[in-house]
């Protein structure tokens, strides 16, 4: 009987894994599917510029070390700033609010990032990437800005970040 019992919960944990990893489904490049991602992309895309900022670099006016969120900046994780006008579409973006992520396109690649500060401050773009997230769409950083990029927020807060395969 006890070997029964046990059976039935391991057999329940596996129904559960399966299904969790259904739902949050990756690929061999490291990146979730992306019907996954296009499913729970909410809205329309909001289409513009991208550009890249880092805040440790002499010269930027984007800001400090902080981000809007009260996150430090960390040019090694896949995150952005979207448009400060657009912050309440992306789930307000601000001190002690946990931030949103979001499905960026351009040039035939797609991440997910986390949404963690606002700007950009220059007129016709809508986002600034940070600086892993630039080079996944510009490796060489030799572009500077990226035109014609789709940016899409996703629904739920349970995103990892990275590339989309």
């Amino acid at each position: 009987m006890l070997f029964r019992s046990s059976a039935a919960i391991c057999g329940a944990v596996i129904a559960l894994a399966v299904s969790v990893s259904v739902t949050v489904a990756r690929c061999e490049a490291g990146g979730v599917h992306s019907s996954v991602v296009v499913n729970a992309a909410s809205g329309e895309a909001i289409v513009g510029a991208a550009s890249m900022y880092n805040p440790f670099k002499p010269g930027k006016e984007e800001g400090g070390p902080k981000t809007a969120s009260g996150e430090r900046y960390d040019p090694s994780v896949w995150s952005a700033a979207i448009k400060t006008s657009l912050r309440k579409k992306f789930g307000g973006v601000q001190f002690g609010v946990k931030p949103k992520y979001a499905l960026v396109e351009a040039v035939g690649k797609k991440v997910i990032v986390r949404i963690n500060d606002v700007g950009p401050l220059r007129p016709g773009r809508i986002i600034d990437l940070n600086e892993r997230t630039m080079r996944h769409f510009d490796p060489s950083l030799e572009r500077g800005v990226i035109p014609d990029v789709k940016v899409r927020p996703l629904a739920g807060g349970d995103w990892t970040p990275g590339p989309v395969g």
